[in-house]
Order: C-alpha cells, then structure tokens, then sequence
C-alpha cells in the first residue's frame, strides 16, 4: 500500500488541534459518563462492559487488518513498536472491558470514542506499516530503548491503578470511596497518569509525528479529568489527603 503522508500529517496536526480543543473545552466541565455523568441521565445508554468493548476493539482491529495489505520490508523494530501500542488496545478490549464495574455508559459518548479509536488505529497502523523509515539498528537506539522503558512503566502504572480502583467497591456498591495504593498515594489520577506516561513514551520510541499527536490528545483529554477527580473527591471527603495532587506527584 502507498505511504499517504500527506495525510498523516493533516490526520496528525488535527489531532493536535482536537486536543488542545478539549483542553479548553474540559476546563470547567467533563465528559459527561462515570462519575461526570449529568442529571438526568441519558436517555440511550450502553452496558458498561459493552460499551468499553466497543469502542476499544478498532484500535487494535484496524492496525492487525493492515498487516494483511501489502508494505514495505519491516525490520523487526516496526513490529515491536505496532505490537506496543495493540498490546495496550488488547488489554482495554479484552481485560479492562470485561472486568469494570462502571456505570452504564451514553451511547453519544461511546460512538464518538469509537470513531476515534478506528481513526487513530488507522493512522498509528497506516504510518508504522507503509510510511516509517525504520531500518534495523533502529531498536538498538537510545530513543527506541527509553521509549518503550517508558511505555511499559506507564502501562504497569495503569493497569495497577485500574485495579485499585476496581477493588474499591463490591460489586453493584455505589458509594465513592478514597483510593489508597500504588501512586494513588501521590496523585487522584494515578491511572491516568500511567496512561499518559505510555503514550508519551510510545511517542519517543517511534519518533513520529502521529504518536507524538496521539500523547498530547491524551494528555489533553484525560488530564482534565484527573483534575475533576481530584476536586470531585476534595469535595466529597472532607479527610482527603491534602499532599495528594491531582495527576503529577508533588506538583499539580
């Protein structure tokens, strides 16, 4: 298949654009699904575990479906890096999905994250595959190397935090309780601090332009979060540590 860079780039520049959009736009109010959710609630709501299902499953679809079009010789790297990030898609499709505990989800919530997903599969897949210049040595580079170190430090971060927190209740309890644990110690985002940390390492182990679009969409999209968790528990819980921050330790 032919490298459309053109695109990539345009794809990757919106991206950009869409983020620090949502930056501005989640400032003083979020997304409204989880403990975000407003009142009253949706109309048109999706299981939970469906929903996360969903949504996740076409950024890990998508990139496997390209293997199958044609593409220039990879070295081993390419495919270390593009099984990295279905790694991470894996993990919410078929683990994280079927594990959480959330409340129903809106389905005007859930198709818009799918379509990203499918558009951002496309884009790491279509760029790793048929556009990336990465010969063999390029695993042996100190870029490649830290890059990764940093993804699975993030993802070790995130997986470990969704687990506090699947653990906090019972199942079908209600009630919001303090999360105490791992780097929920130092911060009320702890998961998405892990999951910032992938992205902006898979951002430095490909040294692309569409990864580095993708970590700063996720930061701007789940940052904001953090910081309404963070105020969201201050407010319920009059005891909340007051060292902890909301998504970087000792800092913000």
């Amino acid at each position: 298949m032919h490298c459309y860079g053109d695109l990539v780039s345009y794809l990757s520049c919106g991206m950009i654009l869409i983020g620090l959009g949502q930056l501005v736009h989640h400032k003083k109010m979020q997304t409204s699904y989880g403990r975000h959710m407003g009142l009253p609630p949706p109309a048109r709501t999706v299981p939970a575990r469906l929903a996360w299902f969903l949504q996740e499953m076409p950024a890990l679809l998508i990139p496997l479906l390209l293997t199958l079009t044609r593409h220039k010789p990879s070295s081993t790297g390419k495919y270390l890096l593009l099984g990295t990030f279905c790694l991470h898609y894996f993990q919410r499709t078929f683990v994280y999905s079927l594990l959480t505990r959330g409340k129903p989800f809106p389905l005007s919530v859930m198709l818009p994250a799918g379509f990203f997903c499918s558009l951002n599969g496309l884009l790491q897949g279509h760029y790793l595959l048929h556009c990336a210049q990465l010969d063999n040595e390029w695993s042996a580079d100190y870029r490649y190397k830290s890059g990764l170190l940093l993804f699975y430090i993030g993802m070790a971060v995130n997986v470990h935090s969704d687990y506090i927190l699947r653990n906090l209740r019972k199942p079908g309890d209600v009630v919001y309780k303090i999360p105490t644990g791992g780097l929920f110690e130092y911060v009320s985002g702890a998961n998405y601090l892990g999951e910032i940390v992938e992205w902006f390492g898979y951002a430095v182990a490909t040294w692309s332009l569409p990864a580095l679009s993708f970590a700063v969409f996720s930061l701007c999209f789940i940052g904001p979060r953090a910081y309404h968790h963070h105020r969201f528990y201050q407010e319920k819980f009059k005891d909340y540590p007051k060292l902890r921050r909301a998504l970087i330790p000792f800092v913000f």
